[in-house]
């Protein structure tokens, strides 16, 4: 109830807050456009860098936590997964409210609920309240990221949108790959909550600075309606979604999830039909090149965020290893996508990128089938091969397929395109974590991960494996067949 009023109290002074340093510093005021916009991109790749250091930072804590509150594999899925579903709830809500009242405004906003999100994970008591404020950082984190590129599109010209998104793209990737290593020597040597309570000041910092920097708010669909009743619907068709994958194979759980099925269906008729709708539907009905891109992207994506979660419980639950040099050999596999991406995204712009793309995600599942027969007596050198190759696979698809859905849609829907990328790697992540829970529902429901529970354990790592190179290979089909995207985006 305290952090409730906390947040609450808060929130009813950021306004507040804003104003009061906007008409008494004017640090960054200049004659000169060039020298805000790249105060505007320094900050706002701060942001995505932080949010990725600690999204795979936490994988390798998650065994010290699971101790600490004494969690099955299913509630401990919700660590991850309560952010996730969080941020899939709101990010396109928040990114068409943004549209409305102003970018800045919920830029803001959402790095004030990120940080404050961080400080009460880090002091947080029990299981509950920790679910809790990760659903804080979720919506904090949706906030910033809905608005994020769209701001660095308001500051920068055309013909150098692309450099900015590369840099960008490349916090997210450095935050991805720092994360492990980071993340296990703080959960080694301080504890698990370090990797919050560093995390809260340096968000709250970004907030500051945001004000600072942000001059203009960015709001050019002011006066239009808010879509408040699709937002609610399509909310609830992804909690019931979630909220399924605990209850599989249960009746409870199917039924949640035929509910939450009838329910996105709902949404989508809803926007097909509506006038200034959350999402534009015809983005996909009309659009081969973008719609057939997404998907491969929620494909690739729920194909392979659910790796670094088992990987570190099966480095440190089975192979007995620390978080420190757990976090030393996941790190492989980011540091891959991070080199490569770059490469990638530079040869998409004179290469098709549904060639780049589908190359990329052939390797990632050759990097990954391997893995459906591990065991522990494998040489660590294997897995670290097998990670490399899935990163390079990983790190050829990503900028290629971004490319791809933003240059098919004309400039007027560049706000859409990006909030619908976000959406679908939000999805994609929701998607493999719930193939997860379900496969720990399966074989360790209410049970802890130790040498005792080892063959269940590989069941489940082995057959969620196999689930994922399939639907690589589904990936790989739509990615091959979307079309070309300068024809299409003509």
């Amino acid at each position: 109830m305290a952090f409730n009023v906390f947040a609450l109290t808060l929130l009813d002074r950021i306004d507040t807050m804003t104003q009061q340093i906007d008409t008494t510093k004017k640090i960054v005021e200049t004659d000169n456009p060039r020298s805000n916009k790249w105060v505007v991109l320094i900050v706002t790749v701060v942001g995505s860098f932080l949010s990725s250091l600690m999204m795979s930072g936490l994988n390798v804590a998650m065994p010290a936590m699971q101790d600490e509150f004494s969690l099955t594999p299913i509630l401990l899925s919700w660590i991850p997964t309560s952010y996730l579903l969080a941020n899939a709830v709101f990010l396109l809500p928040t990114g068409r409210l943004s549209d409305i009242i102003g970018r800045r405004r919920v830029y803001l906003i959402g790095m004030a609920l990120f940080a404050l999100g961080s400080l009460g994970c880090g002091l947080a008591p029990s299981a509950p309240w920790l679910f809790a404020a990760r659903g804080l950082q979720g919506i904090g984190a949706a906030m910033h990221m809905a608005t994020g590129m769209a701001i660095i599109s308001s500051v920068f010209p055309p013909k150098e949108r692309g450099m900015a998104f590369g840099w960008a793209t490349a916090a997210v990737y450095i935050g991805l790959s720092a994360g492990p290593f980071l993340g296990g020597l703080l959960t080694d040597h301080v504890g698990w909550r370090s990797i919050f309570l560093i995390n809260a000041p340096l968000s709250f910092t970004i907030f500051l600075a945001a004000i600072l920097a942000f001059k203009d708010n960015w709001a050019q669909a002011k006066g239009q309606h808010f879509d408040l009743a699709g937002s609610v619907v399509y909310g609830l068709g992804l909690i019931l979604l979630m909220l399924s994958s605990s209850s599989i194979p249960s009746t409870q759980g199917w039924i949640l999830l035929l509910a939450g099925t009838a329910v996105q269906v709902w949404f989508v008729r809803m926007q097909a039909r509506g006038k200034e709708p959350m999402i534009d539907i015809r983005l996909f009905t009309r659009n081969r090149v973008f719609s057939f891109s997404g998907v491969a992207a929620l494909i690739n994506y729920a194909s392979t965020f659910a790796v670094s979660f088992l990987l570190s419980l099966y480095l440190q639950g089975l192979a007995g290893f620390s978080a420190e040099r757990t976090g030393l050999i996941l790190i492989s596999q980011p540091l891959a996508q991070a080199l490569f991406s770059p490469i990638a995204g530079r040869l998409s712009d004179r290469i098709e990128p549904r060639f780049l793309s589908s190359t990329g995600m052939a390797l990632t599942a050759l990097g990954m089938a391997p893995l459906a027969l591990i065991e522990p007596s494998w040489p660590i050198s294997w897995l670290i091969g097998f990670l490399v190759v899935q990163g390079i696979g990983f790190g050829l698809f990503s900028s290629p397929n971004t490319n791809a859905m933003m240059g098919s849609v004309p400039p007027k829907q560049y706000g859409s395109a990006s909030g619908t990328v976000a959406t679908m790697r939000i999805l994609g992540m929701m998607v493999s974590m719930m193939i997860t829970a379900v496969l720990f529902g399966m074989k360790l429901s209410g049970k802890s991960i130790g040498p005792e529970q080892a063959d269940d354990f590989l069941w489940v790592m082995h057959t969620g494996f196999s689930l994922f190179v399939l639907m690589c290979l589904v990936g790989i089909g739509f990615s091959a067949v979307r079309g070309t995207m300068h024809q299409e985006a003509s």
